[in-house]
């Protein structure tokens, strides 16, 4: 049996772990990307036709017209309704993916219900690549506070800890007085979670008296405001943050530069008008349309519903993709509040479930460095406790509730309405 490194050799490792580079994709000039994409793009686009997902809008595709980014423009795109209405108890996943469903190694249920596959081993959904960028590598351990119920998030932070070196706390959410004595009895270096979970920690520890021992942060699942990260600055953590998706993995990610968020080497990005598969001129603001190069789950020109623009240049820190703003909205009312998605539809479904209720407006806002969320409810009688339980249910979040009178509501077509500033 080898020798156990002594702290100050385990530091030092951790510390050249972090210099090298995750897999060398995001270091290849602009012709070795151009070239290599010649190759999987039509490969890519091969094996999604094949499957009875695309058996319509990929049945006249020849992929070997299909050699870059710009000739996605010519397919059609496919949105999530789409794919959750091709999902059926015969078919869970829709025709969409190359292996059975029996043969992956998980399965997902986001709110719809969708559902996603997931694989284990070789960093399946690629976030090593923006773990590594935030400098968290061996003699690390993250403490990882994502989701591991249903939700892919736990597992692919677990996923990409693991790809880098780290060690993982399975920590998840909610239990912040356990959440604090695990970070202090263990030492966790790292936090992996929403942007705002970290500060609730990180207060508690303080209220508690403890001293943690976190220097990097790795968020996801929500808007990471410049006051927060500030805070955490000022605290000593470096927190970046990185754009992902149930079904696609790793899209986006910021480096220590700080400069926009740089494209995934396993995704194609385009910037479409809302809407349409239109990509818009150079730096316009449009939704956001994802490829996936993954050969397990080949989506194709896949759009998010999210808003973003094209950075012009090359990022500081010498990775070489293109570059996007980050998120910047989304090109329905659809909200994220908590790391939860907060939809049109749900609003419907609760004005529907009381005939007395004429309309209500979701107002989303940040207090204390938080997400708050109010409910209107304009209705011809009743107190806000009668809607309490029925919009934690639809919603599925807590929000101060307000009834107000017929007609106090704008006739706008606004159903949730974001006051956060995002700049």
């Amino acid at each position: 049996m080898g020798r156990r490194l002594r702290p100050d050799e385990t530091e030092e490792l951790g510390a050249e772990m972090r210099k090298k580079k995750h897999d060398g994709l995001e270091w290849r000039s602009p012709d070795g990307r151009a070239e290599d994409l010649a190759t999987s793009l039509p490969l890519q686009i091969r094996a999604a036709r094949a499957l009875p997902g695309y058996a319509d809008s990929l049945a006249d595709v020849d992929p070997d017209a299909v050699t870059e980014a710009a000739a996605l423009a010519t397919l059609p795109v496919l949105r999530k309704s789409g794919l959750g209405t091709a999902q059926t108890p015969d078919n869970p996943l829709g025709g969409f993916a190359t292996r059975a469903v029996h043969e992956f190694s998980y399965l997902f249920q986001s709110p719809g219900p969708l559902y996603e596959p997931g694989m284990i081993g070789e960093d399946w959904w690629r976030i090593g690549r923006f773990l590594q960028a935030a400098g968290i590598g061996a003699g690390d351990i993250v403490q990882n506070c994502f989701g591991y119920h249903l939700t892919p998030a736990g597992l692919m932070f677990d996923s990409g800890a693991r790809a880098v070196g780290a060690a993982v706390l399975p920590a998840g959410t909610g239990q912040t007085d356990l959440q604090v004595r695990a970070a202090a009895d263990l030492g966790t270096t790292a936090y992996a979670g929403t942007p705002d979970y970290l500060k609730i920690i990180l207060d508690r520890a303080a209220e508690l008296g403890e001293r943690l021992k976190i220097t990097r942060a790795v968020v996801s699942g929500g808007a990471l405001f410049p006051s927060l990260r500030q805070e955490y600055d000022d605290r000593g953590i470096a927190c970046l943050q990185c754009y992902a998706t149930a079904d696609l993995g790793l899209i986006a990610y910021e480096s220590e530069a700080r400069d926009g968020m740089i494209v995934d080497d396993g995704v194609i990005v385009e910037i479409v008008t809302p809407g349409t598969g239109d990509p818009v001129d150079p730096g316009e603001v449009g939704e956001v349309v994802v490829t996936t190069l993954n050969p397990d789950y080949p989506l194709i020109r896949f759009a998010t519903g999210d808003m973003s623009a094209v950075l012009p240049g090359q990022s500081p820190c010498g990775r070489t993709n293109m570059r996007i703003k980050g998120w910047m909205g989304r090109a329905d009312q659809t909200t994220k509040v908590k790391g939860m998605f907060v939809r049109p539809e749900q609003v419907a479904a609760l004005v529907a479930r009381h005939k007395h209720v004429h309309r209500a407006r979701v107002i989303v806002s940040r207090e204390n460095e938080m997400d708050q969320m109010l409910v209107r409810i304009e209705a011809e009688g009743g107190d806000w406790t009668a809607y309490e339980d029925d919009v934690h249910d639809l919603l599925k979040l807590r929000a101060r509730v307000e009834v107000v009178a017929p007609g106090a509501l704008p006739r706008d077509g606004i159903v949730i309405e974001d006051l956060r500033k995002y700049d």
